[in-house]
Parts: structure tokens; sequence; C-alpha cells
């Protein structure tokens, strides 16, 4: 008995460890061009909060805030688009 248990704890951690290399990071980074001062800025994208997320973030840079515009795309990957606040 003990010898079926053995081989369905090794089955289950098969299966565990496949799972998580399909799953998307809960973080991901993505970036924008800021309207105030042109740099392109790195931010990090949490996938988690939704398709569809919009924040304000002030430029790491300029300082002036600019409202985020993310849509997580079919394939995981964010689209990030900014305005003025």
């Amino acid at each position: 008995m003990k010898h079926k248990i053995d081989e369905h704890v090794q089955v289950s951690r098969l299966r565990l460890s496949a799972n998580r290399h399909d799953m998307q990071p809960a973080e991901v980074e993505a970036h924008y061009i800021c309207d105030s001062c042109g740099e392109e800025i790195v931010v990090p994208i949490d996938v988690t909060e939704g398709l569809h997320q919009d924040y304000v973030e002030d430029c790491p840079i300029c300082c002036n805030p600019m409202v985020l515009h993310v849509d997580i795309l079919d394939d995981g990957q964010p689209l990030v688009t900014s305005e003025h606040e």
C-alpha cells in the first residue's frame, strides 16, 4: 500500500512542477514614454489586478503625474499608454 501512495505523491509533484512552468509571472515590466520629458519609463505591472488597469503615477524623471492605461493582451504581455493627469 505504501508503494501506491509514494507513486501518487511523485505524480502529483510532477504535475505541480509542470504547471509552474506554464504560469505567467504575477509582475512583468512594461514601458511608456513620458509626455512631459520624453523619457522612456519602465514600470512593473501586476497582471493579477485585471486585464484593464488605470492608475496615476508620477514620472520618476520629471515628477509630473501621468495617467497610465494598461491592457493585458491575449499573449499575457502588457500594453501601456499614458497621458497627462
